[in-house]
């Protein structure tokens, strides 16, 4: 078997075009692109990078939404020698500029819808090159010139100097890359940056060892059911996620086939489902409350799916048994983080497990249950923190040496992510999920930062003080609910224009969803917020 470990990302895929060739390897709109155009579309804006002074080892961030030109960027960035920074394209000029200015990044590939943002951040970050895309930049004229006519395409106004570019001329030539520039094993392919307790999300680097290990362990996870060539992938999770990454984008690194869509679409997911026969989709447990809730979901025929794969929170029970009820298979759970690459857990692909787990341990990761104070291993079946360490793993944030003090630890000369979550292990092995430790709200998937909310609602010139936290709902894993206090002097504040002023410093997915105001917050004796009281409280209400 080949050494993962010692390739590159790209290397890796390069390999793979030329043994499937015409195979299909993306699915967008409708529209089938074959591994040979992909890596031809790849090179090209590989060469085109190139020659605008591009190099091995820059920084580029990669703000556009799931698509065909997210993948060709993606892999021609790759194909350089480059590192990926990929974010959210619903993040604002703030979020553009921390990254940018953390990450050292000087080149971002942009949504044109985004263009805006990028040139508000632009005097403040060292980025120097503008490329923007467009949703349909690779879609037959036919179908852009249809989507035009109709006024179904999204267009932001955009504008074209030496220093800006769009992302049809970067792969409208046929420049390739002459020279290997990336030797893979321990460089950086990509920068994630992942939410948690502090007020900016923090940078994590991958290797291409680690993320060529994990993708290929997750992706082949299904290999019981049926051949990796095989496999065709609903992607439902986003590409710039590491759910999405390694259970959907590493299904183009053995061969199958990846449906990318722009956004969630229920009955385009569907009707892409029933068209091209997927086997595997992944998604997060909200999404599966959603299909199962949908109105028109028996009007398509979801029958070819045989592997459904769910992650990024912990999976209601409820939710669990609707589905296999309605399909007649289980959905799969599985349990990671951005700093482990994604898999730490999965359940098989064959077989019943416990329907509350979320898996074994893979044979890449190596874990220990411990008492969150004293870092003592737990006995069988007690809850402790949750503890991985792997061959390839990331051992530190990007700049952030506090954080990285607190969530990697030496033990016995081994380095150790801590993942802050609580969890216990039976006796055949399996995983399940207890509570989180630290003041991280998981909502849809994602990971809040509580200090992140809380201190753009302390920058209101009437706010004097603020506690965020995560309220349990069924649909959503938690929403965001926060209390504040007003100065003493202000009147006619509502919670109205507070979300308000959320809205023009955080991603939609971030805004409070319930203001409560209070005339004080419970503090330690050292003025030390306890969120821990109002999270104990807010959850007494809640049971009642």
């Amino acid at each position: 078997m080949t050494d993962l470990s010692t390739q590159s990302i790209y290397s890796v895929f390069s390999k793979t075009a030329e043994r499937r060739g015409n195979h299909t390897a993306v699915i967008y709109l409708g529209q089938r692109y074959s591994y040979s155009r992909v890596k031809k579309l790849a090179e090209a804006f590989a060469a085109s990078l190139a020659g605008l002074g591009v190099g091995a080892g820059h920084k580029i961030m990669l703000y556009i939404p799931n698509g065909i030109n997210w993948v060709v960027a993606w892999l021609g960035i790759q194909r350089l020698g480059a590192v990926v920074v990929p974010i959210t394209p619903i993040y604002t000029a703030r979020d553009v500029t921390y990254i940018a200015n953390d990450s050292g990044a000087e080149t971002i590939v942009c949504a044109d819808t985004n263009f805006g943002y990028v040139t508000s951040a632009l005097p403040e970050t060292g980025l120097k090159r503008v490329i923007f895309s467009n949703m349909v930049d690779l879609l037959p004229a036919w179908k852009r010139a249809f989507g035009y006519l109709f006024d179904v395409v999204p267009r932001g106004k955009t504008a074209i100097n030496a220093n800006t570019h769009t992302f049809r001329g970067m792969v409208s030539g046929g420049g390739r890359v002459t020279q290997e520039n990336v030797s893979g094993g321990s460089e950086t392919a990509e920068i994630l940056y992942t939410g948690g307790t502090t007020k900016y999300p923090k940078g994590v680097p991958i290797s291409h060892a680690l993320f060529l290990v994990s993708a290929d362990e997750q992706i082949r996870v299904t290999e019981p059911l049926f051949a990796p060539e095989d496999n065709v992938v609903m992607g439902n999770a986003p590409l710039f996620h590491i759910l999405g990454q390694t259970c959907g984008l590493a299904a183009l690194l053995v061969g199958g086939s990846l449906i990318v869509q722009p956004r969630i679409n229920l009955d385009a997911a569907f009707d892409a489902i029933e068209r091209c026969r997927a086997r595997t989709m992944i998604g997060v447990p909200t999404l599966y409350r959603m299909i199962l809730d949908h109105s028109r979901l028996d009007q398509y025929d979801l029958g070819s799916l045989e592997y459904c794969f769910s992650g990024g929170d912990a999976l209601p029970t409820e939710v669990g048994r609707r589905w296999l009820e309605k399909f007649g298979h289980p959905l799969r759970q599985g349990y990671g983080a951005t700093e482990t690459c994604g898999g730490v857990a999965m359940c098989p692909a064959l077989g019943d497990s416990p329907p509350k787990s979320v898996g074994k341990v893979v044979e890449s990761k190596r874990v220990k249950l411990v008492d969150p104070l004293g870092l003592k291993e737990v006995g069988p079946d007690e809850p402790g923190e949750l503890l991985v360490h792997s061959r390839y793993m990331v051992n530190s944030y990007l700049n952030k040496p506090e954080e990285t003090r607190s969530a990697f630890v030496e033990i016995d000369g081994e380095t150790w992510y801590r993942t802050a979550d609580i969890m216990s292990m039976d006796a055949e092995g399996y995983l399940y999920f207890i509570d989180r430790t630290v003041d991280t709200i998981k909502h849809k998937g994602y990971r809040i930062s509580a200090s992140e909310v809380e201190s753009v609602l302390q920058e209101h010139p009437a706010v004097m003080a603020s506690c965020v936290v995560g309220v349990p709902d069924a649909k959503v894993g938690e929403r965001i609910k926060a209390y504040v206090v007003l100065k003493g002097d202000v009147k006619g504040i509502t919670g109205y224009d507070l979300l308000k002023w959320c809205r023009g410093s955080l991603a939609s997915y971030k805004i409070p969803h319930y203001i409560e105001f209070r005339d004080m917050l419970p503090k330690s004796k050292v003025g030390k917020l306890l969120r821990r009281e109002v999270r104990d409280e807010e959850k007494r209400r809640t049971e009642g």
